[in-house]
């Protein structure tokens, strides 16, 4: 049974917490996988699927791949206080987390951010982007997205071609630049300021959900068999991470 840990720190008197698990890598145990979530959701809103679809989707990982045995060391860590006011400051859950590795010198080889990934459309022009994706990029809304930074373009690539090789679920992956509106709009971001390559995976939160950091961000809005798909390829691309 692996042990959770907690890193604790205090925001406005407020003690906070990460919490992770790790299991050990066998051959390569000091190049390590992150697969994270944040569990906080924003102020007034139920948080069902920004983002309590990705922190169910970490926790379905984590016990799926309990007893596994992997070159890779693999953590799974849900962060709090992604969303404002901590939101790409130096509170941000996952900024704390991410600094202490660094500060460790830890080798953080890929992290994964599990980021609103509950929504799905058929529709026509269900899908919207920052100008000028739209131009490159389909206006439907079904499919999932691995979306970085430039610096994290060989992770992007790799994660999507798993993805495709072993589930059939449309998606999209993009390294695109930093300043790109949405593109940091995650864990990931903290990881970036650390040097690390992270990729995060998301059905694209606002430029697709409607009910986005409303009182409307419900589970009855949440398509659970595409979801259930998604995550059985974040689970074949995450244990493709860990025994490259």
């Amino acid at each position: 049974m692996k042990l959770i840990t907690r890193q604790s720190y205090e925001v406005t008197g407020e003690t906070c917490h990460n919490l992770e698990v790790e299991i050990p890598g066998r051959s390569r145990r000091e190049e390590i996988v992150v697969v994270g979530a944040h569990y906080d959701s924003v102020d007034g809103s139920p948080g069902a699927n920004d983002n309590a679809t990705g922190t169910a989707a970490l926790l379905a990982l984590a016990r799926s791949m309990a007893r596994v045995e992997a070159a890779r060391t693999i953590r799974f860590v849900t962060f709090v206080n992604e969303e404002p006011p901590h939101f790409q400051s130096d509170l941000m859950g996952s900024a704390v987390y991410a600094r202490r590795c660094h500060q460790r010198g830890e080798r953080i080889v890929a992290m994964l951010s599990l980021e609103t990934i509950g929504y799905y459309s058929d529709a026509r022009h269900s899908q919207h982007y920052p100008f000028p994706l739209g131009l490159v990029y389909p206006w439907q809304g079904n499919f999932i997205a691995f979306v970085a930074n430039t610096d994290s373009a060989d992770l992007v690539q790799q994660c999507i071609r798993v993805f495709r090789s072993e589930v059939q679920f449309p998606s999209e992956g993009a390294a695109l630049p930093s300043g790109l509106p949405g593109i940091g709009s995650s864990d990931h971001w903290a990881f970036w300021q650390e040097g690390y390559s992270a990729v995060m995976i998301t059905d694209t939160a606002p430029f697709r959900y409607p009910h986005y950091h409303t009182t409307q961000d419900t589970p009855d809005k949440i398509d659970f068999d595409r979801m259930a798909r998604v995550n059985e390829g974040i689970e074949k691309v995450v244990r493709a991470l860990i025994n490259p």
